[in-house]
């Protein structure tokens, strides 16, 4: 439900860079053969087919252009402040070429450029909801909106607001077309077995340390009274707009209980990672109707349907979270200390305890076991583990359960566990029996990365590109000169 905010205006090209340099982009040698569908158009051509806006027409004026891919335009300097984002993010750009840099942001250019001709819609309003949160995080940062303008030397904030907007717009459009290119591919487990068996015997993988855990949590009760309380509270917001006129957007403003989204509009389709109560009342509303109060991991809510947009709709939502009284913590304290003393006394074993009193879903049914989210495995490489969950294991002999720990759920409220270490496995050489989910993870990537390759080379035999200046003698594994 949180919304993540990004603090630097480049930041945003940045995980494109990042991420094709690690796809291998401009990293081949190719010998370059320069021709006429290559070369850059005069400024003036340019100008009659490629209309500007008003800060796009004032920079290049005073720069020159390095590319162009379909409707948009790169110019010497994104090169440049691409360069400086990566290092002003602690990034090292030493062995960064220009040519990789400019490669990147072709490609970046194509995604956007591509998902525009198969009608992926990004709405104004989220990007602009976006916006205005990186702009509170550059005024945190920098300490007002003038300093955030002299860093970045522009003149206005309205200028600098435009630019943000098609510089995420782009992003976003990229993003989502690079999405739908890998959505749908899956690995077979005979092409996860002849991808490993294609790896040669002296480059396989080193999978370092790595640990099995289960956990047992306990969640404060939530009184009744207290439950009750804030349903009847939405309802009353609930009343006020319906009936009273009130607004929606400023009742969620003032009372939502989620600070990072406010009154703002969400975005989302069926797919979004967003909780499942939370897009099964969403997606069941009427444009402009409002939900009854129902319940998520996070608290109440009531949402507002604000608008359908094909598989994706627009709401706005008031999210209210139950106060948990110092009865129910120390219940919730006496519970799982006596559950560990049962488990220690062997009165029940710890996986059959997990089933019967564990408040996490997500790992109850399987006796606690914690599962990695990125592999679907039950082994946890140790030195990637959240700092967090590596100090609380990292001294527990197998077969140890931990003591009473205390954390804070997404909301902010506090609950209990206990950990059991199952397993330590030490670092070794990739094994197709006992490191299967990793290997079909590796498969599943190498078989994407083959995949966004072809789409690249047929997009980019289909688009309009034109290369300049410097960026011509580049070698690239891309077909950007279409030689």
């Amino acid at each position: 439900m949180q919304l993540k905010t990004i603090n630097l205006k480049f930041t945003i090209k940045k995980a494109l860079i990042l991420g094709a340099l690690v796809l291998g982009i401009n990293a081949g040698a190719q010998e370059i053969i320069v021709t006429d569908s290559t070369s850059i158009q005069p400024e003036d051509e340019l100008v009659q087919n490629q209309p500007l806006s008003e800060a796009e027409g004032s920079r290049r004026k005073v720069d020159g252009i390095a590319a162009v891919i379909g409707d948009y335009i790169i110019l010497d300097s994104d090169v440049d402040l691409t360069r400086k984002d990566i290092q002003s993010q602690g990034g090292s750009t030493a062995n960064v070429t220009d040519c990789q840099l400019a490669g990147s942001l072709m490609e970046n250019k194509l995604y956007a450029h591509q998902a525009i001709q198969d009608s992926i819609v990004v709405p104004d309003a989220q990007i602009n909801n976006y916006i205005d949160q990186q702009i509170a995080g550059m005024v945190q940062q920098l300490g007002s909106m003038d300093d955030v303008l002299e860093f970045y030397k522009r003149d206005s904030e309205a200028e600098f607001r435009n630019e943000l907007f098609e510089l995420n717009k782009q992003s976003q459009l990229a993003q989502q077309m690079r999405q739908k290119i890998v959505e749908n591919i899956e690995v077979t487990p005979e092409e996860v077995r002849q991808y490993f068996d294609e790896i040669p015997k002296d480059s396989l993988p080193i999978f370092g340390d790595e640990v099995e855990i289960s956990e047992i949590v306990i969640k404060p009760e939530v009184p009744e009274e207290e439950k009750q309380k804030t349903i009847d509270r939405l309802n009353q917001f609930r009343t006020d707009v319906l009936e009273n006129g009130s607004k929606f957007a400023t009742k969620a403003i003032l009372y939502s209980d989620d600070t990072q989204t406010g009154g703002d509009i969400l975005s989302f389709g069926r797919k979004d990672p967003f909780a499942k109560e939370f897009k099964d009342v969403a997606f069941s509303l009427r444009e402009g109707e409002i939900s009854e109060p129902f319940e998520t991991d996070f608290g109440y809510h009531i949402v507002q349907l604000v608008k359908i947009r094909g598989q994706e709709i627009d709401v706005r939502h008031i999210l209210l979270i139950p106060d948990v009284n110092n009865d129910a913590l120390e219940k919730a304290k006496e519970k799982i200390d006596k559950v560990r003393e049962k488990i220690e006394n062997g009165d029940i074993e710890f996986a059959q305890a997990a089933r019967e009193v564990s408040d996490r879903e997500e790992t109850k049914a399987d006796g606690g076991k914690m599962r990695n989210p990125t592999t679907g495995d039950s082994r946890f490489e140790q030195t990637k583990l959240d700092t967090k969950l590596y100090n609380q294991i990292s001294d527990l002999k197998e077969g140890e359960i931990s003591y009473r720990i205390t954390e804070q759920d997404r909301m902010g409220r506090p609950f209990y566990k206990i950990i059991k270490m199952d397993k330590r496995i030490p670092q070794h050489t990739a094994n197709y029996g006992s490191d299967y989910m990793k290997i079909k993870e590796l498969a599943l990537q190498d078989k994407r990365i083959k995949a966004i390759q072809e789409w690249q080379k047929e997009k980019i035999q289909d688009t309009y590109v034109k290369v300049s200046g410097k960026y011509r003698d580049c070698e690239y594994t891309s077909n950007w000169l279409k030689k």
